[in-house]
């Protein structure tokens, strides 16, 4: 059994939250063959990442800010096979408001889609692609949440899925639990944990206010 002590916790939401790997992986294949790219290369290459950002790596010719628009605007509207992770729902509502939050790479249409639509509650605090300049691997995001709720980053602790969010959120001085959800154990080897899903996880606030994690062995 792990534990952890921290003042918040904040979640990314795709591979964390919500699995919506096989939407993922349609919208950037689709895009990958319609530019003449490699799809696997490509969709592994996405996640974690805002969909700008990606495309400006892989396609910097084309107009990405319009291709983005597009593709994000597709899988708002696509949420075939997208479910939650098993053990989310009941972890976030067992946790005390304006203690946790939710960082995306996605869109604010497209995160509070997927939120609603798995029937997690709607956090408080909510970053996503469109509050910031630099996406993951920046820590700005993780800045962002941390300042949202008004909690030192140091103090706080991050889940996430993917290497770009567990470098944005250690860049930001938290600490990370990684889901071996979308990538292989050993690509998330730099967080300080790591978990199938939340079923063995348990969160309870203690006499200081802060919030005490448990991990069940995985």
């Amino acid at each position: 059994m792990q534990k952890f002590e921290c003042a918040a916790i904040l979640f990314d939401l795709d591979g964390v939250l919500v699995d919506s790997t096989a939407a993922v992986g349609r919208a950037w294949h689709r895009w990958a063959l319609q530019h003449g790219l490699e799809p696997q290369a490509v969709v592994h290459a996405a996640h974690g990442r805002r969909t700008v950002e990606t495309m400006r790596a892989l396609a910097p010719h084309l107009d990405t800010a319009n291709e983005a628009r597009q593709m994000e605007n597709e899988e708002a509207r696509d949420m075939e096979g997208v479910t939650p992770i098993p053990g989310a729902d009941a972890l976030l509502r067992s946790l005390p408001d304006g203690q946790w939050a939710v960082v995306t790479s996605g869109t604010r249409t497209m995160a509070s889609a997927r939120l609603r639509d798995t029937g997690h509650v709607l956090p408080r605090v909510l970053v996503t692609a469109d509050d910031v300049v630099n996406g993951k691997p920046h820590p700005e995001p993780y800045l962002k949440g941390a300042e949202g709720l008004g909690i030192d980053p140091k103090l706080c602790i991050a889940f996430e899925d993917a290497p770009a969010g567990i470098r944005a959120a250690q860049a930001a001085g938290m600490r990370v639990i990684a889901l071996a959800t979308t990538f292989p154990r050993e690509e998330l080897h730099e967080a300080t944990a790591i978990i199938a899903n939340f079923n063995g996880v348990r969160v309870v606030r203690n006499v200081k206010g802060n919030l005490e994690i448990s991990l069940a062995g995985d």
